[in-house]
């Protein structure tokens, strides 16, 4: 689950840079396995050159504990989200929300344990982001914060399902993939973001008209890709014994993708509803 580059280190990966990917092979990258320079490895002395295996874990990460730890950072990007569309929340404070969301992710991504305060005032300001955003869209379009609520559930329940029947294989190429993929897609969204600077396309550079929904349908594919790698990380972490405290960082994880998909939807559906 922790990769030399702290940007990715969140997604399956181990100390070492490798992904670890070999389920069912707890001591062939299992970054929580008892071997040299593991430090949640807890080896104990053995005879000879015979060293005892590692005691149990009594605090290892559950599926309780993702759920749980997911349940408060979502619970609270739909709260927050909540009292910025009754609030009425201009977009010059939405832009700040997502300024603000964007340095605390990144923080805790640079980050060698999760801290729960910083988790959850990421929540807070993307809620607010998520939530100004929804309600000025659907002030042009209306019903299009619902059509992408109902789009990200079905992305959700979609990759879920392919991920548990192995139709989608998370390995190692299929992270690099990935990555790649989103890399790309950021930096194409840094283009878009000078052009939108400059006015073009009504201050939405070319995220709008056909241009705009193939790089919406672009963004969903891209994070669904990310929300398997989300999978992977908790199923992994699970099966090797993270320490409880990744559960915070799993449920980080899935948070922002899950807000990723649903901005993705929201721009779609304002562009679809805005083209009628």
């Amino acid at each position: 689950m922790r990769s030399s580059n702290p940007v990715f280190s969140r997604r399956g990966f181990s100390r070492d840079g490798s992904a670890g990917f070999q389920a069912g092979q707890p001591q062939a990258g299992n970054p929580y396995a008892a071997q040299a320079g593991n430090p949640y490895a807890q080896a104990q002395p053995g005879l000879g050159h015979a060293p005892a295996p590692a005691a149990p874990r009594t605090d290892r990460m559950t599926m309780d504990d993702v759920v749980s730890r997911t349940a408060m950072t979502l619970g609270t990007v739909v709260l927050t989200a909540t009292a910025a569309w009754i609030l009425n929340v201009g977009l010059g404070i939405a832009i700040v929300a997502l300024l603000v969301a964007f340095g605390l992710g990144m923080w805790q991504s640079f980050k060698a344990k999760a801290s729960p305060p910083l988790i959850i005032a990421y929540a807070v300001f993307e809620g607010v982001f998520l939530g100004a955003m929804s309600n000025y869209i659907n002030t042009y379009a209306p019903g299009a914060a619902m059509q992408a609520v109902i789009g990200t559930m079905a992305v959700f329940g979609a990759v879920l399902f392919l991920y548990k029947s192995r139709i989608i294989r998370v390995n190692a190429r299929f992270a690099r993939f990935a990555i790649a993929a989103g890399i790309g897609y950021g930096i194409l969204c840094l283009v878009n973001l000078g052009f939108a600077l400059f006015g073009a396309g009504d201050g939405w550079g070319f995220r709008t008209g056909t241009i705009g929904i193939l790089m919406g349908i672009a963004g969903v594919v891209i994070a669904s890709l990310f929300l398997a790698l989300d999978f992977k990380q908790v199923e992994d972490g699970i099966a090797y014994g993270a320490p409880r405290e990744e559960a915070w960082l799993a449920a980080f994880g899935l948070t922002m993708t899950l807000a990723w998909i649903y901005f993705e939807f929201l721009r779609l559906a304002w562009i679809l509803n805005s083209s009628d």
